[in-house]
């Protein structure tokens, strides 16, 4: 579970300074928000597992907010450069609330501990 917030964590700094310093650049402010908003729920919830670490292990809790954040924030991180890698991400747009929706599972998954053992 360590290397998995680390690289979680790594990657949200990593994707959040290079919205900052070079996709501002480039980015509409649309577009910007979008982005700003992947990198606040991909640390959000990578700070999460991080609280995570003091509790009883919960894998289904660890695998939802992952894969959340694989969904969610990855697909907006596409979506808003897909102009500029030159490639359509257009078909990934239904992915994003999926992505929600696990990281919301994953918030009730907390609820039940018996289903995260």
């Amino acid at each position: 579970m360590n290397k998995l917030i680390a690289f979680l964590g790594a990657s949200a700094v990593g994707l959040g300074a290079l919205g900052a310093h070079t996709l501002a650049r480039y980015l509409d402010q649309s577009s910007l928000e979008s982005f700003k908003t992947a990198v606040f729920y991909h640390i959000l919830h990578t700070i999460a597992l991080l609280a995570l670490r003091n509790y009883p292990y919960r894998p289904l809790t660890v695998w939802l907010w992952s894969i959340g954040i694989l969904l969610f924030s990855g697909s907006i991180y596409l979506l808003v450069m897909d102009s500029l890698i030159g490639l359509n991400f257009n078909f990934l747009g239904p992915i994003t609330p999926i992505g929600g929706l696990f990281f919301i599972a994953g918030w009730l998954s907390l609820i039940a501990p018996s289903v995260n053992k």
